[in-house]
């Protein structure tokens, strides 16, 4: 399952605007190659992946996943911090997802943050997948996105322009101002759990860094989703992760991705 935002809504009020990316691009790249390996590809972009639309495409997959299957989740989009509801964040901030309909600010009476997809739901969602395909399947998670992005800057005319994902401003209700908890670990380790599948998270940016889009040709790209596929093109998706390594190395060796460090959690 692929999801990929380039065009978000423009709101009456402008503080819930997101400024367009480029994450349908990531789509359309990753969804080619992993068809032509004979996998069976969903796709939700733009005004498809609304925060309903994606809850109900999770709620599919774990109802069309079987006992030993290979599942990729994948989603190119903005990321927020997003202030913690239930206490179990040491550091008061979950991770989100931004889909179509998330505005970027709390606004009283207009936006109370009911469309973002925090990293509680989305471990909900991913665990009731790996239930489901079991101890001899495996579950990707690939998300290009960001948590502690800015503004995008230029146009896609210009050779100068950068785009990033996310945002460094916290969504929080209360006002509370988001300060990054620095954590360097390449590799985090995640709960293997019980009769269920392993899982492989894999993110562009380490939760206090900018995710910042490369351009190949004419099209710009999450570089996480663009070097994913550079390597998928010369190697078959499976539950093995040692192509992962490939994806990490290319990604270091980019001069344009100096500022950022890939990061993978893995259950085993």
């Amino acid at each position: 399952m692929l999801i990929g935002l380039s065009d978000y809504p423009k709101y009456k009020q402008t503080q819930l605007d997101w400024h367009n990316i480029h994450g349908a691009n990531d789509v359309a790249l990753i969804g080619g190659t992993l068809r032509k390996q004979g996998f069976t590809v969903t796709t939700l972009t733009n005004k498809q992946a609304t925060a309903q639309a994606v809850r109900k495409a999770f709620a599919r997959l774990a109802k069309q996943t079987k006992p030993g299957d290979l599942v990729y989740v994948h989603f190119s989009g903005h990321g927020q911090p997003f202030e913690d509801r239930n206490g179990d964040e040491v550091d008061g901030w979950d991770e989100s997802i931004v889909p179509y309909n998330a505005g970027q600010r709390y606004v009283a009476n207009v936006y109370d943050g009911r469309n973002h997809i925090i990293d509680d739901e989305l471990n909900v969602y991913i665990t009731n997948i790996r239930k489901k395909a079991g101890v001899k399947g495996f579950v990707y998670v690939v998300l290009d996105a960001c948590h502690m992005g800015g503004a995008s800057r230029g146009d896609e005319d210009d050779e100068d322009s950068v785009y990033v994902r996310g945002s460094n401003v916290g969504f929080s209700r209360s006002g509370k101002t988001f300060m990054p908890r620095i954590d360097t670990r390449p590799v985090i380790k995640v709960p293997v759990g019980t009769n269920m599948a392993p899982t492989c998270y894999l993110e562009a940016c380490r939760s206090y860094q900018t995710n910042t889009e490369i351009k190949e040709g004419k099209q710009y790209y999450g570089p996480l989703s663009y070097y994913i596929n550079k390597v998928l093109s010369h190697n078959k998706l499976n539950s093995n992760t040692a192509w992962i390594d490939n994806v990490r190395k290319q990604m270091n060796a980019d001069r344009r991705l100096v500022k950022q460090n890939m990061v993978v959690e893995r259950s085993k």
